[in-house]
């Protein structure tokens, strides 16, 4: 009878716990929607606005949902919007940022994963100290070397080129991005580095083929990290990118300014939509990686 009894206490202990409705359970509920509405209410504004027109707009009615909606100030944001004196939207925006942050971000992954791959398993003399150097640059506010910047972009030619801004954007992204490698390889086994060197590999080898496919996570957020930081450049895009390859920000600046003829707030509104859905489309589609990435770079440090 005592090992029944026994038995059934475990049962019991082992069950689902009672849901208790307490002070602490509402405030963390309370403060959840709270944020969740403080952000998602100026989205939902824009997109409503966005889909109205401008004789609905004019009634000042911003959380109604429009009663006949369209597409046509999408249409003009991407293709007619002006942009200064010329009128064709945020396309060429759009082709000059993906021109900006494809290879700006390859590069400057690839480079962080070689920083963090050596300073953790092939670590030379003076590797720590040149860490803190690379980390100590992440916390150097980015407006007080852009002018020294420029004087040397300007000499070595590369000064409102492409290249130039992909370099630029590829230097400010390697700081937190090396840190986040470092911690992620830092907490790997390893015994799988060991094993890997007395079976013969080198440097290369055991990158390519035994750390790199154990980084999706990390490297998930570090694309995550780069694309939205990119992409939502407009300080570097319009100082250092030139005229050609003026970014997506600075066009969508340019049409949200413009002083000549009628501001139209819903042709805004969806050239806003459309600058933000790329980070956010990347943001959605990879967001339980980031959150698995973060955590596991945050193992060891």
């Amino acid at each position: 009878m005592t090992a029944i009894a026994a038995h059934e206490t475990v049962l019991e202990a082992s069950g689902p716990r009672p849901r208790q409705v307490s002070a602490a359970r509402i405030g963390v509920y309370a403060f959840l929607i709270t944020a969740a509405l403080f952000f998602a209410l100026p989205l939902y504004v824009m997109l409503v606005t966005s889909l109205k027109g401008m004789p609905e707009v004019r009634l000042g009615q911003i959380f109604a949902f429009p009663s006949a909606p369209t597409f046509e100030p999408w249409i003009k944001a991407w293709s007619t919007a002006c942009t200064g004196r010329t009128c064709e939207g945020l396309t060429p925006g759009f082709l000059n940022s993906v021109k900006i942050t494809v290879p700006s971000v390859i590069i400057s992954i690839i480079a962080a994963a070689l920083n963090g791959y050596a300073l953790s398993f092939w670590k030379f003399r003076g590797a720590n100290f040149f860490f803190g150097l690379l980390i100590f640059g992440a916390f150097v506010p980015y407006q007080v070397v852009i002018f020294p910047l420029i004087i040397f972009m300007r000499e070595v030619g590369l000064f409102a080129t492409l290249p130039g801004i992909i370099i630029v954007h590829t230097i400010f992204g390697m700081p937190i991005l090396t840190l986040l490698y470092r911690n992620y390889f830092s907490a790997l086994p390893e015994e799988l580095f060991k094993a890997a060197r007395v079976d013969g590999a080198g440097f290369w080898r055991i990158f390519f083929y035994v750390i790199m496919p154990m980084s999706v996570p990390i490297t998930i957020v570090a694309i995550i990290l780069q694309v939205t930081g990119i992409w939502n450049d407009f300080l570097f895009g319009i100082v250092f990118a030139g005229r050609e390859n003026l970014p997506m920000t600075v066009q969508l600046n340019n049409i949200v300014q413009t002083t000549t003829g009628i501001r139209e707030h819903n042709v805004n509104m969806a050239a806003t939509i459309l600058a933000a859905a790329v980070p956010l489309a990347v943001y959605f589609i990879s967001g339980r990686w980031f959150v698995r990435g973060i955590a596991a770079g945050a193992v060891k440090g």
